[in-house]
């Protein structure tokens, strides 16, 4: 009796040994691959086109502001004027320079004039033979060497001057500060009376594209894949929940931001109604794209523990652990990278309980 005992023992352990190795792994399930094409929700933020705060290039004193904020304005519009009145005694006194350096030149020319006809008139009579000595006829060339250089060196004078007044002149343009694009003053820190000039860090006028903004749009890393230069992408502002924009895909950075692991794309957006302003943030539903198809499985094939993300692939009847990591899920199928490839059978309930190594039992084999 007890030799039949340990034979029924024996064959008890196999069976539950077999049964645990199977690990009730049930049905298997493929390996999809399948083009991506999707939409996901990215924050944006809006900039102006164009920026700049304007400052005063010349000291003087605020003499009249002509917008505000909010007020929109074209090309070359005159928006503050400055007076700086020791500016106009400056340029008097250069010009009055310029015209004694003007008389000076005229001098130099008349005394050119001179030494020149008296040195023609030498050499002439230096024909005849005894007539003139020959010191007398080098002296009197040298005399208009002398009197061409004095010459050169008042018109450089008088050229030093003109170029003096015309910069004084150019300084004094600037005490009229013009728009240098269309767009609208966002800010205005100046009144009447104000000193201002070089020096004061403090601008005067702040004014801002608007008419045509840059949508600046932080793409993840696994998606830069799909970026398309010129694709026209859709978007939405909380100020107008109702309506949906489109911009254009303009620059793209081609760096990432190493603390957000994303990378800066701008996009054209035309704001003619003025709905848009700088600031505000909307939700931009960008297109992700990929340059080649995405494996897909059920998302009851991936296990997550707190070591590993994996699914159970059999390989010739037995259980392989292949580490994977999570897309996006699509339905019941899970977006999954990792060694794998279209057509592999992996274990459609799988869990950590079926060791890497046992035999896999398959209940059927079923698409997924």
């Amino acid at each position: 009796m007890k030799p039949n005992r340990a034979v029924l023992l024996s064959i008890c352990v196999l069976e539950l040994a077999a049964h645990f190795g199977r690990a009730q792994t049930g049905d298997l399930a493929p390996v999809i691959a399948r083009p991506v094409s999707r939409t996901i929700d990215l924050p944006g933020e809006f900039l102006p086109f164009l920026t700049v705060s304007l400052h005063a290039r010349v000291p003087g004193y605020v003499e009249r502001v002509l917008v505000d904020r909010g007020s929109v304005v074209k090309p070359g519009a005159l928006l503050v004027e400055l007076s700086a009145p020791e500016m106009n005694a400056q340029i008097a006194e250069a010009e009055s320079k310029v015209q004694a350096t003007e008389a000076d030149r005229l001098q130099a020319e008349a005394q050119v004039a001179a030494a020149q006809s008296t040195y023609d008139r030498m050499k002439q009579a230096a024909q005849t033979p005894g007539a003139v000595a020959g010191n007398e006829l080098i002296q009197a060339e040298k005399q208009v060497e002398a009197a061409r250089a004095l010459l050169n060196s008042r018109q450089q004078a008088s050229k030093a001057g003109e170029a003096a007044v015309r910069s004084l002149k150019d300084l004094q343009a600037y005490l009229r500060i013009s728009a240098p694009f269309e767009g609208v003053i966002t800010d205005r820190l100046v009144h009447p009376g104000a000193l201002v000039g070089p020096g004061n860090d403090v601008p005067l006028l702040v004014i801002q594209q608007v008419s045509h903004l840059r949508l600046v749009v932080p793409v993840p890393e696994q998606d830069v894949s799909g970026i398309a230069w010129g694709a026209a992408v859709q978007f939405q502002v909380p100020a107008w929940p109702e309506r949906s924009y489109s911009g254009t895909i303009a620059r793209i950075s081609r760096a990432l931001d190493p603390k957000t692991r994303t990378m800066p794309v701008e996009l054209d957006v035309m704001n003619r109604d003025g709905s848009l302003a700088p600031g505000m943030f909307p939700t931009v539903r960008w297109p992700v794209r990929r340059t080649h198809p995405a494996l897909f499985v059920p998302k009851s094939s991936v296990v997550t523990t707190t070591e590993r993300t994996f699914v159970i692939r059999d390989q010739d009847g037995r259980a392989e652990w292949v580490d994977v990591k999570k897309g996006a899920a699509e339905g019941d199928l899970m977006e999954v990278q990792g060694n794998l490839k279209a057509g592999d059978m992996v274990v459609r309930h799988a869990t950590d309980e079926i060791r890497e190594g046992t035999p896999i039992q398959v209940a059927s084999r079923k698409s997924a």
